[in-house]
C-alpha cells in the first residue's frame, strides 16, 4: 500500500488549501479513509474520516465546519479541503486507512499501518 499526499505549504490566517492523497496498492474503494495530523511537538490528531462510498464523514470539533474530507474512488484519491484557515491548524498533514471495509475509520492513529508520508501545513497569522 501507497498513500502518497501533497497539497501542502503556507498560507495566511483565513486562507484556503486543498491536500490530496492518491492511493496505490489497494482496491482503494474498499476501504475508509482519513486524515491525521501532528502539530510541531504534539501526538497525532485525528481530523476526518470518509466511508467507502463517501456518503458519510466524521470531523475532530477543532476542524468541523471548516475542513471537507471528500473522495474519487475512480481516482484512487481522497481530499481535505481546509478553509478559514488558523495558526493551530498548522500541522504535518497524514492521509492514512486502517483497512476497515465498512463504517469510519478509527479516530484513534493506533490502529493504522498505512500512512502516506505526510504534508506540510503551516498557516501564519
Amino acid at each position: 500500500v501507497q498513500l502518497q499526499a501533497s497539497g501542502g505549504g503556507l498560507v495566511q490566517a483565513g486562507g484556503s488549501l486543498r491536500l490530496s492523497c492518491a492511493a496505490s496498492g489497494l482496491t482503494f474503494s474498499s476501504y475508509a479513509m482519513s486524515w491525521f495530523r501532528q502539530p510541531p511537538g504534539k501526538e497525532r490528531q485525528f481530523v476526518a474520516t470518509i466511508t467507502q462510498n463517501g456518503g458519510s464523514t466524521i470531523y475532530a470539533d477543532s476542524v468541523k465546519g471548516r475542513f471537507t474530507i471528500s473522495r474519487n474512488n475512480a481516482e484512487n484519491t481522497v481530499y481535505l479541503q481546509m478553509n478559514s484557515l488558523k495558526p493551530e491548524d498548522t500541522a504535518v498533514y497524514y492521509c492514512a486507512t486502517d483497512l476497515k471495509y465498512f463504517g469510519f475509520g478509527s479516530t484513534s492513529p493506533v490502529p493504522y499501518i498505512h500512512w502516506g508520508q505526510g504534508t506540510q501545513v503551516t498557516v501564519s497569522s
